[in-house]
């Protein structure tokens, strides 16, 4: 099995299990991880002088299709976001198992991101090492090699165990900033930014940050809780000193469903984006929508749902959110005369 193409699923499969993020509490033993990888790049090595993929390790990326079905709506934020679909979520799970590629390309579209041989085989190297690795001897491997895949990494930063990196060269990270376990931070897609940390950030385990094509900014000494997901197809920012509560969702994108003769699926995504501002306090299972604002330090109740924007200095509750008491007078205010 001279090419590459050749190599069977379950070998690649290993590794997209071992780095995925919908089993983070049960990762794969180390030995197998190895062995596929050893497997991998000794067959790399015996064709290392010829072409072993036809046009690189990455693919030509596939243009979105941009047949609009909607018209533009405004956008809470006083813009106008287009609602022209953006099917790039399905084509990405369509190329996963498109035919002409090889299970290399596969894998390193997903994971890697970036074009040749070498990232792929820096990150497979790095990951299989120190990734899994418990204890001290783990967090001080992680400090030193995790900087070598990632885009930009600060002094005194802590990677957990069982942390998963997708497209790492796009993830920037402050000083002073703590991965808990178990954390994904997926900054996948064909031309976004990724996602940027600012110093004194602390992530709680088992937190997924994921792009969809988007960018998340978390700014200065943001505290996000335990089991957070934070989905970005625009944009989504956390001002400073935020503190997130676990189980909080952060959905920076929204689904089309004008049509009922298209499946939603297909129908392609519109993104606002979110703006959570300064020295805001979300409470757990808070859910924050696409187009939504919360205005500086407010404060979100447990289990509420913001569609729109929170003034500064409110304290909102409920489904949808509506604002309670505004905290500069300590007076309740009407529900009716909140935002939804």
């Amino acid at each position: 099995r001279a090419d590459l193409g050749e190599i069977q699923l379950d070998e690649f499969a290993a590794v997209l299990h071992r780095e995925g993020c919908q089993d983070r509490q049960h990762p794969q033993p180390e030995g197998a991880v190895g062995h596929h990888f050893c497997m991998g790049v000794s067959l790399i090595s015996k064709q290392r002088n010829k072409d072993i993929t036809g046009h690189g390790i990455l693919p030509p990326a596939r243009e979105p299709p941009t047949t609009p079905l909607a018209a533009e709506s405004p956008s809470p934020h006083g813009d106008t976001a287009s609602r022209e679909p953006d099917r790039r979520i399905t084509v990405i799970q369509e190329e996963l198992f498109a035919p002409g590629q090889t299970k290399v390309q596969r894998y390193a579209t997903l994971v890697v991101g970036q074009p040749g041989l070498w990232p792929l085989i820096r990150y497979e190297a790095v990951t299989t090492l120190c990734a899994s690795l418990p204890g001290a001897v783990g967090l001080f491997l992680r400090s030193k090699l995790y900087p070598w895949l990632l885009g930009r990494v600060g002094r005194n930063v802590v990677f957990g165990h069982n942390v998963v990196l997708r497209h790492p060269h796009k993830i920037r990270i402050g000083d002073d900033v703590v991965i808990d376990d178990n954390c994904c931070l997926d900054a996948k897609g064909a031309d976004n930014r990724g996602i940027t940390i600012g110093n004194g950030v602390f992530i709680g385990r088992n937190t997924i940050l994921s792009c969809k094509n988007g960018d998340i900014e978390i700014d200065d000494r943001a505290n996000i809780g335990f089991n957070c997901e934070i989905f970005s197809g625009g944009h989504v920012r956390l001002g400073k000193n935020t503190l997130v509560a676990a189980y909080t969702y952060l959905v920076g994108g929204d689904h089309l469903h004008d049509r009922t003769d298209v499946p939603v699926l297909d129908q392609g995504r519109v993104a606002k984006g979110i703006e959570v501002d300064d020295n805001v306090w979300l409470g757990a299972h808070v859910v924050i929508a696409d187009g939504a604002r919360v205005g500086r330090d407010a404060i979100i109740g447990a289990g509420a749902v913001v569609r729109g924007e929170i003034p500064p200095f409110q304290i909102a509750v409920g489904i949808p959110a509506k604002v309670i008491r505004d905290r500069r007078t300590g007076r309740d205010r009407p529900p009716a005369s909140g935002a939804l």
